[in-house]
């Protein structure tokens, strides 16, 4: 099991008649995380914390925490870092690498890519002790490339989506390689099963509704002597928040363990640990970007209209000279930009997945998310200008 642990900053109402560089809502971001913590991080983290004890540490997870979620946690809510602090301490609880910022960074810069991602492993270390070993990119987004990369940058293991276009008739069950990458071992989410529980759990339409410990447990036991693993990949926000605790949400939470480790065939591990007791048993050839989001699996999210193209276009045609002013309260602002909320909350495909683009959405529409985050833009630019003009006059 696996849970992606991410809020983001988001931007206040900032009109072009703005001049101040301020440009997040501090007030609906404290809300929203003290919010999220009651509901789901405090007691969520309570009860992985009771279970890995009471299974003697069979019970294992891993976790994926973004630098701007850390640093909200820092500022509004400590107690909940605390908490990540105790599991961590227990042994049994993995923490992966991704970008700091939770960025699209690997599409658009290289270089910002890899900064990022060492910001992010260096508070890993700073925070649990711990030297990342397995990678997860924002979005879960992948491809052969970003396999390479993750391989180059010391990482024993990505995880990906495990997309059915790309899969055809085998299962995600097994660890893959990438092509001509024997160094990396990829690790594929079973979307049927996650999805399971993170969307469909409380879904009274739904014909396999209710779904209890036992009933999932033995989904997974079914799988035995056909599979090396089931990687449940979820938002951690599934727990208390997407899925409210009156779901019994909590509940199952706290029973699965049991339930799953009932068959002596099953057990709990961590990413790690399945790469270095499972060899890949086949090669998982994406040429082209996958991600978890959405029916389509791509990058449509956050790149499937024109106001999302331009957005990030603007937005990493400043890199250079973002960085060349030396200024660190400069550099923040542009890489909290690049969160991929931002972009998501200016996508119009509203269809199957629209519900899913409204969530802890705070605009009326796209086309006012995409106006806003121009704005703060423009702003941002014309700071940059400034400061290089001030730094050639001096």
């Amino acid at each position: 099991m696996y849970f992606q642990v991410h809020q983001p900053y988001r931007l206040r109402r900032y009109s072009v008649f703005d001049t101040e560089p301020t440009y997040f809502d501090e007030h609906n971001n404290r809300e929203i995380l003290r919010r999220v913590a009651a509901k789901c991080y405090l007691p969520a983290n309570e009860a992985i914390l009771d279970l890995v004890r009471a299974t003697h540490g069979r019970f294992r997870v891993a976790y994926s925490l973004t630098g701007v979620v850390v640093e909200q946690f820092e500022e509004y809510q400590p107690e909940v870092l605390e908490s990540f602090r105790r599991l961590a301490e227990t042994g049994c609880v993995e923490f992966l690498n991704e970008t700091y910022y939770h960025s699209l960074a690997f599409l658009y810069s290289r270089d910002e890519f890899q900064a990022q991602v060492q910001q992010h492993r260096d508070m890993i270390r700073r925070l649990f002790g711990q030297e990342p070993r397995v990678f997860r990119n924002s979005e879960l987004i992948y491809s052969n490339d970003i396999a390479h990369a993750a391989a180059e940058m010391g990482f024993i293991g990505v995880c990906a989506e495990g997309a059915d276009a790309i899969l055809g008739w085998r299962s995600p069950a097994f660890p893959y390689r990438p092509p001509g990458g024997d160094r990396i071992t990829i690790l594929l989410k079973n979307y049927r099963l996650s999805d399971d529980i993170a969307f469909r759990f409380s879904n009274r339409a739904w014909p396999e509704w209710p779904v209890t410990a036992e009933k999932f447990a033995g989904w997974v036991s079914q799988l035995n002597g056909s599979a090396s693993t089931v990687n449940l990949f979820m938002d951690y926000e599934t727990f208390g928040e997407h899925q409210w605790a009156e779901t019994g949400i909590f509940e199952f939470l706290r029973q699965l363990p049991e339930a799953v480790l009932k068959d002596p065939a099953n057990n709990f591990m961590t990413p790690t640990e399945v790469i270095q007791a499972h060899p890949a048993m086949d090669e998982f050839d994406a040429p082209n970007m996958i991600s978890w989001a959405d029916t389509e699996r791509d990058l449509s999210a956050w790149l499937g209209n024109a106001m999302q193209s331009n957005a990030l276009h603007e937005l990493y045609q400043l890199e250079a000279d973002v960085k060349s002013t030396g200024d660190p309260t400069l550099l923040r602002d542009w890489r909290l930009l690049q969160s991929s909320d931002h972009f998501y909350y200016m996508c119009t495909k509203y269809f199957a997945d629209g519900d899913v683009h409204k969530y802890f959405n705070p605009y009326d529409s796209p086309y006012d998310s995409y106006i806003n985050f121009m704005n703060v833009l423009d702003n941002l630019r014309a700071r940059t200008r400034r400061l290089t003009r001030a730094a050639q006059a001096g």
